[in-house]
Order: C-alpha cells, then structure tokens, then sequence
C-alpha cells in the first residue's frame, strides 16, 4: 500500500508539473502574439480581443468567459470530456495571460519585419506549452473538448469540426473587429507541427521520469 502511494504521489507530481508548466508556457504565448495582434491572431484569440475592445474587462477574462461558456455546452452533449484540467485550463490561461501584459516585460509592436519574429516566438511558445500540458495528462481544454463534442454530436471527423468551428467563430470575431490579417489563416498550419513535436518529446519525458521513479520503487519497468 505504502509503495503504490509513493508511486501515484510521484506519478500526480510529475503530471500536475508538466501541466502548470504548459498553462504558464500558454499564456505566455499568447501574450507575446497578442502584443503584435495587427499581424493576426489564432481564430479563438481574434474572438477574445474583439469582445475586449467592444466590452472592456480583459483579454483574458474573456478567455475565460469564453472557455467556461464552451464547457457549459460540452456537459450538455457529453460530459466524457470535460474534466478537471479542462476547467483549470479555462479559469488559468487567461489570468496568466493578463499577468504577462501588465507587466509589460514583453516587446512591444514596432511595426518593422522583426514583429514577425515576435509573433513566431509567440506561436512557438504556445505550441511548446500546449505540448507540455497536454502531455500532463490532466485533460484537454475548454475549446478541444467543445470541438470533440461537435465532432460526435454531429458526426463530422475531428479535423472538419476543428475547421468549421474555428471558421465561425473567425467571422464572429472578424465581424466584431478583432484582429485578423494573413497570418490569422496560417497560424494553425504553423502551431501544428510545433504541438505534435512537443506533445511526443514532453510524453516520452514523462515516461522517462515514471521509469525513473519506479526504478527507486520496485517495477517492472525495463
């Protein structure tokens, strides 16, 4: 009993750290893209700086109004994939993203080619971060759940709801004067590819680690 106890603390230790770390590596991200946001913005955050400049509050407040609305609808269709990382993801990101742009240590926007730099570190940042938290194994966020749930109440692949939602709530946010411009439409094409190879580094990590600790305790780990 002593022994299964050490391994499940270490094993939550181990999750809960990559997964904080991914949130603050997220909103991290996103602040530096949102402070070069004339280039374009992922389609989601289009949408929450838009409701800022049309309501006031914060960009990240209505991350998280946004996200706590998007898990509202997943419970109603299916509750398999909201969790407590999904509720976390929503409630966290959105002050650490706050936090970052006011305390202006960021760089700001000098409308020359190294805003485009900024805006990779940016998207890069987001994709290391989403990797790592995912990779945590708490549970997916407020906007991958709710496209889950689209996808097995409507019958659509993954990728054709992520598309379709996505899109609509890019016209949403484009209607409403949110900031979109040609990197808006490549920013998935980009942070793709960024995600994948976080997630897979970050997941064979955390393997590394469990192997490591089980090693102290008794296992079969090779």
């Amino acid at each position: 009993m002593e022994i299964q106890n050490a391994r499940s603390w270490q094993d939550n230790f181990t999750r809960y750290t990559f997964y904080f770390a991914g949130l603050i590596l997220f909103g991290l991200g996103v602040a530096i893209s949102v402070k070069v946001k004339y280039l374009g913005l992922h389609p989601w955050d289009v949408l929450n700086v838009a409701l800022f400049e049309h309501f006031g509050l914060s960009i990240g407040t209505w991350s998280i109004i946004v996200g706590l609305v998007l898990i509202g609808i997943s419970l109603v269709f299916s509750r398999k994939y909201v969790n407590i990382g999904t509720l976390l993801n929503a409630l966290l990101i959105g002050p650490i993203m706050d936090l970052f742009l006011w305390l202006e240590v960021l760089p700001d926007a000098s409308n020359t080619w190294t805003d485009y730099l900024i805006l990779l570190l940016g998207i890069v940042i987001v994709g290391i971060g989403g990797g790592l938290y995912v990779a945590g194994g708490i549970g997916a966020g407020p906007r991958d759940g709710f496209m889950l749930s689209m996808s097995e109440r409507t019958g659509l692949s993954v990728i054709k709801a992520r598309i379709a939602v996505e899109s609509i709530v890019l016209v949403i946010g484009y209607l409403l004067g949110g900031p979109v411009f040609w990197v808006t439409f490549i920013y998935t094409f980009i942070l793709s590819p960024i995600f994948q190879f976080s997630l897979k580094f970050f997941t064979r990590l955390r393997s590394k680690f469990d192997c490591k600790d089980e090693k102290i305790i008794p296992t079969d780990c090779p």
